[in-house]
């Protein structure tokens, strides 16, 4: 294998590893999501992610001093292809969760286990302006040549209401909704430096079946996250990360609710190679509330990917 495809292939892993999903919030953290990757990669992926932390209510459900403890399981996957001429990647993220919550409820102990499969996320991005649509030597040849340069990307994600949902149950691990993500994104690589910032909307559909058959509509949430990454050798790399939202009011059959959301992320990634195909990338999560109603939480993932 030539120092160009290696690189390449250090480049695949390093941008693939892991997404970093927060299980209590519809945020995330993914660092180097606009990297090209050559055409034809595919990346397979297992991870798993333990969170913990305090989520306060709404006052009026009379839910106080709740803890939330979830361990996610999830595999993805990722290919590269070329649409209309640009270089494009479709991202797909199936999780499992296993997660317990516990509290007052109306002044009087409480708690609450769910396991099962959460809502698995799909997504599609293509880098409009940047790196072209190649395969690993070329793409190489490229980078190698362009050791300075900038990439701009847009995306849509879509998570589908597929995971368990109990109508009669206020606490779920699926969403029984769409969540619909327009994204756009721009990444500037300086040599072993890259910074990188990303927009995002949050979208959701009506919940027509919402605890105890009421009708949720919810505002979108819109984000920001930022990424500064350094590259020591294919493959190995570091990440620190920082992103914020805010919106996402909710409307329960037509009345109002003050619960608008306001969250603080920030993150710190390592990615260790394990093989000229494989890689490992470690993660911890925080997550912070800017509003009564959100939660407060920590999280350390672990993630695996091979590329073929």
């Amino acid at each position: 294998m030539n120092t160009t495809s290696s690189v390449l292939i250090g480049a695949t892993l390093f941008c693939c590893g892991l997404l970093q999903p927060d299980p209590v919030s519809a945020q995330d953290l993914e660092p180097r999501r606009w990297t090209p990757l050559p055409l034809g990669t595919n990346v397979a992926g297992a991870g798993y992610a333990h969170t913990t932390g305090d989520v306060d209510f709404d006052p009026v459900l009379q839910l106080e001093d709740v803890t939330v403890d979830v361990d996610t399981w999830f595999l993805s996957h990722v290919n590269s292809f070329s649409l209309a001429g640009k270089l494009a990647r479709f991202d797909v993220l199936l999780p499992w969760q296993k997660a317990r919550w516990e509290g007052l409820h109306m002044g009087v102990p409480a708690e609450a286990d769910r396991t099962g499969f959460a809502d698995p996320r799909f997504r599609l991005s293509v880098n409009l302006l940047g790196a072209p649509d190649a395969g690993a030597e070329d793409l190489g040849k490229y980078m190698a040549s362009h050791p300075i340069n900038t990439v701009v990307g847009a995306a849509l994600s879509v998570s589908v209401p597929l995971g368990e949902y109990y109508s009669d149950k206020l606490l779920n691990l699926g969403e029984n909704r769409y969540t619909i993500r327009p994204q756009i994104g721009v990444v500037h690589t300086r040599g072993p430096w890259s910074y990188e910032l990303t927009g995002s909307a949050f979208l959701f559909t009506d919940d027509n079946d919402f605890f105890n058959g009421k009708t949720r509509e919810q505002d979108p949430i819109y984000a920001m996250q930022a990424h500064v990454v350094r590259m020591f050798k294919p493959g190995l790399w570091a990440s620190l990360s920082a992103g914020y939202g805010k919106g996402g009011s909710s409307t329960i059959d037509g009345v109002k609710k003050n619960d608008e959301r306001a969250n603080f992320l920030s993150a710190l990634s390592v990615g260790v190679p394990l093989s000229r195909t494989q890689g490992i990338k470690v993660a911890y999560i925080r997550a912070r509330s800017r509003e009564s109603v959100g939660s407060d939480t920590d999280s350390v993932a672990v993630g695996w990917s091979v590329f073929y």
